[in-house]
């Protein structure tokens, strides 16, 4: 299959790319070229054909969508760059989207459509702890949200083959920890994915023909559903810094769910790596760092808690 995959250097991108290239798919990436792109395009040098160009523009759009027989539309602005610009994150984000769209109604035949939206559109509820299907109610709690909520619309509406996957949290492979850690109440419910699993995920999505036309939920399987108390616990002991106290964290309700991934794990057989799995990688990721910060552990902790805006406050 040849296969247009868009925001192919971003967190989740290289996964992707790596499972098309072993099932032997015909791989074009499509991304903005800056200095961190283009270090993880050379990861796929004389494997893949990169295009560089803007989502905003109609003509790089149309450069990248010729000669294709799916699309996977994984390019976004995210927070906090949608919430600190809106309005150019709506251009890139739903106007990108138009413009893929218009292109690919230009084709002969279209290619299909994967576009790649977020558990987070599902309407907040803080008293339901159920597992959430494909049918529950969606709504916009930022722009970020609106955004993705307008896109899956117009791609539901487009007239071609789709298929929508709402993904669950993704983490980055980093020992970074700015404020926003802090901004999620540890009780907050979040359907952990792997992001090897979100390759292979999609790799075999565009091989398979029960997809179109269907909104899919894509979490890790069994031990995969975590509270945040559980994720950042596990990545302070990684660090060697220890559980961080409970009154740095914000209470506001947030907007990640459990999900009913039982039907795309019927599809697309993807769940291989667990949440356990990815604390291990962490853990060696840190390496011996870990017993320099354990050594320094009350200096690192101080340093760390003071990012807490919410403790920060109570003082």
């Amino acid at each position: 299959m040849k296969v247009l995959l868009t925001g192919a250097f971003g967190n989740i991108g290289p996964n992707v790319v790596e499972k098309l290239l072993e099932q032997g798919h015909q791989v074009r990436c499509f991304d903005r070229k800056t200095e961190a792109t283009e270090k993880k395009a050379d990861r796929f040098k004389e494997q893949v054909e990169v295009v560089w160009g803007d989502l905003r523009s109609p003509d790089d759009v149309a450069a990248a969508l010729h000669d294709l027989d799916v699309v996977i539309h994984m390019a976004f602005a995210l927070p906090p760059f949608s919430e600190r610009n809106p309005e150019k994150a709506h251009e890139i984000n739903v106007g990108g989207t138009q413009n893929i769209l218009n292109t690919m109604k230009a084709a002969s035949p279209p290619p299909k459509i994967i576009l790649i939206s977020t558990s987070s559109v599902f309407k907040l509820d803080p008293n339901n702890r159920s597992q959430r299907t494909a049918t529950d109610p969606v709504e916009s709690i930022n722009h970020y949200t609106q955004h993705k909520l307008e896109c899956e619309q117009l791609v539901q509406g487009c007239g071609m083959d789709w298929a929508i996957f709402r993904l669950g949290m993704v983490p980055p492979r980093a020992t970074g920890l700015g404020p926003w850690a802090f901004s999620i109440p540890l009780d907050t419910q979040m359907q952990f994915l792997h992001p090897q699993d979100v390759g292979l995920a999609l790799a075999n999505a565009v091989t398979c023909n029960e997809i179109w036309g269907k909104i899919l939920l894509i979490g890790s399987g069994p031990g995969s559903q975590i509270y945040y108390r559980d994720f950042i616990g596990r990545l302070m002991e990684a660090m060697g810094i220890g559980r961080l106290p409970d009154e740095a964290f914000d209470t506001t309700p947030y907007c990640t769910v459990w999900m009913d991934t039982s039907e795309s794990q019927r599809l697309l057989n993807y769940q291989q790596q667990s949440f356990e799995e990815f604390a291990k990688e962490m853990s060696l990721l840190v390496g011996y760092r870990r017993y320099l910060v354990q050594l320094l552990r009350p200096f690192y902790r101080r340093r760390l808690i003071k990012k807490s805006p919410y403790l920060q406050a109570k003082k």
